[in-house]
């Protein structure tokens, strides 16, 4: 197995961890998940660099690569929705979810007439800032939860009613318009009569 797809398969590794210190009980539990969803995030943008710059591309990679940055988003948003600690509604999750489930169906489409669907701008930018995102929403739980920092009131209130929801509802907007670039892209592939 080569570098970029022992990275990638890290990434799926470290999504139970994750998600293990989310609900474990013990002191630090956001900071350390928040350290294990940063590694995982790393490891997101460094095996497709190095299986291109290195000519390691492969199928595994091709399969696994999107398949573990749509659980680990998955498996974080989801977390959020049952938090209390996180403002975030079970809509933009649904929008993010149901676009993952949409550009799946299209790839496999696609794999069925010999096209590859390659990222484009927007779902790269959709992923980038989703877990960017992600990251600042897990540091303001560890400082909050984790550390106590007592901020004032107005501006907790602030992040936790203006700043953590505008992040979420930003992902699932560029969630959306990247959705509708890979529809319009491969468009020609859903027919209705086949």
């Amino acid at each position: 197995m080569n570098l970029p797809n022992k990275l990638t398969l890290l990434r799926v590794l470290l999504i139970p961890f994750f998600l293990l210190f989310m609900y474990l009980n013990i002191p630090f539990h956001f900071a350390i998940a928040l350290v294990i969803f940063g590694i995982a995030s790393i490891t997101d943008a460094l095996d497709g660099r190095i299986a291109r710059s290195r000519n390691l591309v492969t199928n595994f990679g091709k399969f696994l690569d999107p398949l573990a940055d749509k659980v680990l988003v998955i498996a974080a948003l989801a977390v959020f929705v049952e938090f209390a600690e996180v403002n975030m509604s079970a809509i933009p999750f649904i929008i993010i979810t149901a676009r993952e489930f949409m550009v799946s169906g299209l790839r496999l489409l696609a794999a069925n007439s010999g096209i590859v669907v390659a990222a484009g701008i927007w779902g790269k930018l959709k992923t980038a800032f989703t877990m960017v995102a992600i990251v600042a929403i897990l540091l303001w739980l560890s400082l909050c939860g984790d550390f106590g920092i007592d901020f004032p009131e107005g501006f907790r209130n602030a992040v936790d009613n203006a700043v953590v929801p505008a992040l979420i509802w930003i992902s699932a907007g560029l969630t959306v318009v990247s959705g509708a670039v890979y529809l319009k892209g491969y468009w020609n592939l859903i027919d209705s009569d086949k």
